[in-house]
């Protein structure tokens, strides 16, 4: 399998961003990491062997990079206004550093998105915020209120950051036209994953809006851990 490591000074950031690549082709996919998470760990917890087929074959490239949670929303040292500008650096580094990065090495007309638990806000967030540029979004046991982390502040950009909020008010047709044409939405939870209701509040905000998605609860003993979301990846990228 094809292994690219890449390291740059972020000039969103200001920082070094280190990412992997797996795989040489086929359909592009970025990997946000869990909680405080590293660009590394989808391997280390075997998520790309899950499905290791399908990059050797050239039908899937994942596009795994670091977070930076301990300097935005769990930075319990910072002003809830500025753990949320550092946020929105981190939307700008996805956008503006890694998409052109993964066009220039893929022109592959979609583009996915994936994390778990935290990586599932991540994914399901810029996935409804930026439909022109994200096709595809398989969040994986997602939290997506992000008031949890503001003690009782509440901007413009903590707004437009939380998904249970502006999108039940989201009017433009354009927009939700470009959701309603894109190519799968899957919210993956389980009976047992502390994050269901969360799941499910973000579906019935959907159905009305006539965004299709695939709200798939698994069953008694999956809970919310790696090996759960394994064997997701195996279902919804093998």
């Amino acid at each position: 399998m094809n292994r690219e490591y890449h390291k740059w000074w972020s000039p969103s950031l200001g920082r070094d961003m280190e990412l992997m690549i797996y795989g040489h082709g086929g359909f592009p996919l970025i990997t946000f990491p869990s909680s405080r998470g590293r660009f590394f760990d989808y391997e280390n917890n075997g998520l790309i062997g899950a499905v290791n087929w399908q990059y050797e074959q050239g039908h899937l490239q994942a596009f795994c990079i670091d977070s930076v949670d301990g300097e935005s929303w769990y930075n319990r040292s910072a002003h809830p206004r500025d753990r949320v500008r550092r946020h929105m650096q981190y939307e700008a580094y996805v956008l503006n550093e890694v998409v052109p990065l993964i066009r220039q090495k893929n022109q592959n007309p979609r583009l996915g998105l994936t994390g778990c638990s935290f990586g599932g806000y991540f994914s399901l967030n810029f996935a409804l915020k930026y439909p022109w540029v994200f096709s595809d979004c398989v969040s994986m046991s997602g939290s997506f209120d992000i008031r949890q982390f503001l003690g009782g502040y509440y901007d413009e950009n903590c707004y437009f950051n939380n998904p249970p909020d502006y999108l039940p008010n989201l009017s433009d047709h354009n927009i939700l036209e470009r959701l309603r044409q894109n190519s799968r939405l899957v919210l993956a939870t389980s009976e047992w994953d502390p994050c269901l209701d969360a799941n499910w509040r973000m579906a019935r905000i959907m159905g009305p809006k006539d965004i299709p998605h695939w709200m798939d609860v698994w069953g008694p003993g999956v809970k919310h851990d790696w090996p759960d979301w394994r064997e997701m990846t195996k279902k919804y990228f093998g």
